[in-house]
């Protein structure tokens, strides 16, 4: 761990770590919010072409971005962020990694269609209810701290940016499902498909994958799912093929 001057003009220290079983080098603040799972399993289960474009939303230090660049190569990708922080250190993540095919730009997600059009977007959303306990932390409040009305703001943002036909994928709690739902298809975004994420096998799913797709008229569609956990408190197998092999998340 050592210190970093952040673009805010604090003395902030960062830590080095990996992603993808050491694939990705990967820097993060020390303090504050702190990337899970959740960025890796999300862009896992992207599906895309070469040569498409892909946005994600609120890209923090970049977690998300550099496991899709590390994937699927072909892609052009903007990480999108609103800390200049964060967002300074998302490049600096793609430079270390050599991925030039990322570009992180600064902004709100309801700006997004100012970055052109994408034929994917991806987005780990803020989580908790707006009328909880504010952090002390202003960089993790702002990170999962989410108010009624931000599903509408992003999912209109993200739509706003997406080619006919374009996909929506975000990581979610499966609490705020129905929000998200009602939030997409507001913005014009049908044919929502669940991915179950099991902490074990017999719980109850605490989080899903969705994805919906602008224009879409198709009906909801529940997926089998992945379970994270074996028994022995470690990783399946199949968890351990995404977080740690780099291997796709099948939608």
């Amino acid at each position: 761990m050592r210190p970093e001057i952040t673009p805010h003009g604090l003395n902030a220290e960062l830590t080095d770590g990996t992603l993808l079983g050491g694939r990705v080098v990967y820097r993060q603040f020390a303090g504050g919010h702190r990337s899970g799972v959740e960025p890796v399993l999300l862009a896992a289960s992207l599906a895309a072409r070469p040569g498409e474009r892909v946005i994600e939303a609120g890209t923090g230090a970049g977690a998300g971005a550099l496991c899709l660049a590390a994937r699927l190569p072909a892609l052009e990708i903007t990480g999108l962020e609103l800390d200049p922080a964060l967002a300074a250190l998302a490049a600096d993540n793609a430079a270390a990694n050599g991925f030039s095919q990322i570009t992180i730009a600064r902004g709100h997600v309801a700006a997004a269609s100012n970055l052109g059009q994408f034929d994917h977007a991806i987005a780990n959303p803020p989580w908790h209810d707006g009328a909880g306990t504010v952090s002390a932390d202003a960089g993790r409040a702002l990170a999962k701290r989410a108010p009624d009305a931000l599903p509408g703001q992003w999912a209109a943002g993200l739509a706003a940016c997406l080619r006919p036909r374009g996909s929506l994928t975000l990581i979610l709690p499966s609490a705020r499902l129905h929000l998200w739902l009602a939030a997409c298809g507001q913005a014009g975004c049908g044919s929502p498909a669940v991915l179950p994420l099991w902490p074990r096998s017999g719980r109850e799913a605490k989080l899903a994958l969705l994805r919906v797709v602008k224009g879409g008229r198709g009906p909801l569609r529940l997926l089998p799912g992945l379970v994270l956990h074996a028994e022995n408190a470690g990783y399946t197998e199949a968890t351990e093929s995404v977080l740690r092999d780099g291997a796709a998340l099948a939608f």
